[in-house]
């Protein structure tokens, strides 16, 4: 004769609850509904500038602002000329596409460091990689970086996006290192 253990002998037991499942399946139908109308064009007008410790940028595409707009994070970017923007650091890969002006990006690989609670090393020298118009930038997980406009008469202006995937699942991990020369904490 075979004894039962666990969960064999309790799977029957539990307490009547809220309806999480008819909760869940009435708001993906509501949020269905309210994609439908939110507008597939976003004019430029309708774009929103903030001054960050990053720099001056233009959002272009935020769940916050868009509803259409789930896991893409993308905002236009302008430095002045000989500027820089803030150091930082983000868990999601950017991607940066860059429109006008000429400068680079300093990267500092990191290291994840696991003792009381997890941190990062950063490396004390940094990699330089010189861009223009037209050029492509790859900023890769995790890596601090930096961008400068090495011109002294035109600003440098550039899209950047990133994946909301690491903010969705909860993990996410922003860290401003240095403001942008500009900013001006209120």
């Amino acid at each position: 004769m075979r004894k039962e253990f666990g969960e064999a002998k309790r799977w029957q037991e539990g307490i009547d609850g809220p309806p999480l499942y008819a909760e869940d399946l009435a708001a993906v139908k509501e949020e269905r509904y309210l994609d439908s109308k939110a507008a597939k064009i976003i004019r430029a007008t309708e774009m929103v500038w903030e001054d960050t410790p990053h720099g001056r940028i233009k959002h272009m595409a935020h769940p916050k602002l868009n509803s259409r707009v789930k896991d893409i994070e993308a905002y236009m970017q302008v430095i002045p000329p000989d500027g820089r923007t803030g150091k930082h650091r983000h868990m999601a890969e950017e991607f940066m596409f860059i429109l006008e002006g000429s400068g680079y990006s300093l990267h500092w690989d990191v290291e994840l460091d696991m003792g009381e609670k997890y941190g990062w090393k950063v490396s004390p020298k940094p990699q330089r990689f010189d861009w223009e118009a037209g050029d492509w930038v790859f900023v890769p997980v995790n890596t601090v970086h930096q961008h400068f406009n090495s011109d002294s008469k035109t600003n440098v202006r550039f899209i950047s996006a990133n994946s909301r995937i690491y903010k969705l699942l909860g993990w996410h991990d922003l860290e401003q290192i240095e403001p942008a020369p500009e900013w001006k904490e209120s």
